[in-house]
């Protein structure tokens, strides 16, 4: 029976769920609290970030044979070929931390932290060959994530999880490649034939969270091929619960 399988190919993808939606720094619980004041409260969160971004230095990024530029705005998917091994290995298209602004840590090694200004850096988890599908009507959209709909892109759109806190979150911005996840990163080839692909991200920044009390976060991505699941807590959604401590 191993010997009919494809290397390279699944085979059964008749089933696959929808990607889980992951946000680093990621701690039990899912659960950001510390103080503006004592840095080792919050030097976990922020080391975990630059581990995980220094993954998209530019640096890493130069060799012309395993990656090459993308579209810099929203486009159409990248197809490159089947998935077989005829093609060789694929090149990856770039994505630079600097597009994640402030929350690149490249100017600010706390990520907002020290400043109360908190980063998560937010992906779409790998499926290989899945194509997300934007949103091709805003009937299951909150309106106030509408503006956030355009061609070529699935968005990314973040919001309070309790009524009672809906006027404690304040401004929330959004940083990478227009605050989502553009198609021409996918589809993901896999392992063998994709491994210097690198996940497009999405910075997310709470720039003005009310203190000293803990506040729900939800963030949501939206797709024609993207659902949820109540028993899955991280398929195409996650809940966030952040606290910030003035002393």
């Amino acid at each position: 029976m191993l010997l009919t399988l494809n290397d390279f190919k699944p085979t059964w993808q008749d089933r696959v769920a929808p990607p889980g939606l992951s946000h680093t720094p990621k701690l039990d619980k899912a659960e950001v609290s510390y103080s503006i004041k004592g840095i080792e409260t919050y030097l976990p969160f922020t080391k975990t970030l630059r581990e995980f971004v220094s993954q998209y230095d530019d640096s890493k990024q130069l060799d012309a044979s395993k990656f090459e530029n993308c579209p810099a705005e929203p486009a159409d998917y990248k197809e490159r070929g089947t998935l077989d091994d005829n093609a060789g290995v694929r090149k990856a298209c770039r994505f630079s931390r600097t597009l994640l602004g402030p929350c690149s840590g490249l100017e600010d090694e706390t990520f907002g932290f020290k400043d109360g200004k908190p980063c998560v850096i937010v992906k779409l988890n790998r499926i290989v060959n899945f194509r997300p599908r934007p949103p091709s009507s805003n009937d299951s959209i909150p309106e106030e994530a509408w503006p956030k709909v355009q061609p070529n892109l699935i968005p990314l759109f973040c919001t309070n999880k309790r009524e009672e806190d809906a006027d404690k979150i304040g401004e929330i911005k959004y940083y990478g490649i227009n605050g989502g996840f553009p198609l021409q990163y996918y589809p993901y080839y896999g392992k063998r034939l994709h491994p210097h692909y690198l996940q497009p991200l999405v910075a997310v920044q709470f720039t003005n969270l009310t203190q000293n009390m803990e506040l729900r976060i939800e963030c949501k991505v939206f797709g024609d091929n993207i659902d949820y699941n109540e028993k899955d807590r991280y398929q195409g959604r996650f809940d966030l619960k952040i606290q910030i401590n003035s002393v």
